[in-house]
């Protein structure tokens, strides 16, 4: 692994749609930090089997962490050492081999959250479908995706899919009460929720980084890059962030109190301009 002062933590699912383009520039963007050996990690929601195309679309070989904070995903002999044998693993837990990844598993492996959904709605009483139990058309129906990538969204290595049949306002509220007294993470994706037990950006975004500063045998900071609605976690867990898609069109460093974190800067940047990738590298990378 090459020196970098820097490592960067991009949630990327507005940036990379499950069907459509990427965000102009993106590609650019990620090929000039390979140039200059800053690791890119992928933050996202999705599966790891989910990541295998637009991974291959960028050529992306570092790092991601999948499900919204469930697991860390490290490529063949990324880092060249047994994360299991490391003080750097998750406490209590080893690590785990999935598919061609080595995961540090900071979540509770299925089929604990598809358990702790089907006791929750035994207790509560009230009515969930988990994407697991859909045939294939509807499951493309309530996902919205195509029906390879729908079969690829609920194949979970750690949190349940689901959404609620005939529940009232009251109804969810009791269901999440319930859910935060038994400590599981209940996220709300549009019309879809997701149940896991033990899940946390904050956590991923520091084993990982341990794993660079032991590799690296220095600290690298770390910087987060979300557009807005998905900052949240991964900018509290980072040393710096930035925001594309601020109302500003220039860039801004401020507390960003409306999202409640505490990063050290936060730089807000307009994500459609011709130059924004430009901007991003000029104030992430030392000039030469």
């Amino acid at each position: 692994m090459r020196q970098t002062s820097i490592v960067l933590y991009i949630a990327i699912d507005d940036l990379i749609p499950p069907h459509g383009k990427v965000v102009a520039g993106l590609d650019e963007f990620t090929a000039a930090l390979d140039h200059r050996g800053v690791p890119a990690v992928f933050l996202t929601n999705r599966t790891r089997l989910q990541m295998d195309e637009p991974r291959r679309k960028l050529s992306h070989t570092h790092p991601f962490i999948a499900e919204d904070g469930c697991g860390v995903f490290l490529p063949e002999d990324y880092f060249h050492l047994r994360p299991d044998s490391s003080t750097s693993r998750p406490r209590g837990t080893a690590t785990v081999r999935l598919g061609r990844f080595t995961c540090l598993p900071v979540a509770q492996l299925q089929p604990a959250a598809s358990e702790a959904l089907e006791g929750l709605a035994a207790d509560t009483g009230v009515s969930v479908v988990p994407l697991r139990s859909l045939p294939p058309r509807e499951l493309a129906q309530n996902t919205n995706l195509p029906l390879r990538e729908a079969e690829l969204a609920r194949q979970r290595d750690f949190d349940e899919l689901f959404f609620f049949a005939g529940a009232t306002e009251k109804d969810i509220a009791n269901f999440q009460a319930a859910g935060r007294e038994r400590n599981v993470q209940l996220r709300q994706r549009g019309i879809l929720w997701s149940l896991a037990i033990g899940a946390s950006v904050r956590r991923c975004v520091s084993e990982l980084s341990k794993l660079y500063d032991r590799a690296l045998r220095s600290h690298a900071r770390s910087v987060a890059i979300s557009t807005p609605g998905r900052e949240t976690d991964l900018f509290a867990a980072c040393d710096r962030a930035i925001l594309l898609g601020g109302k500003g069109d220039s860039p801004v460093d401020e507390a960003h109190d409306e999202a409640k974190i505490q990063p050290k800067r936060v730089m807000e940047l307009p994500l459609n301009a011709d130059d924004t990738w430009e901007q991003v590298l000029a104030n992430l990378l030392p000039r030469r």
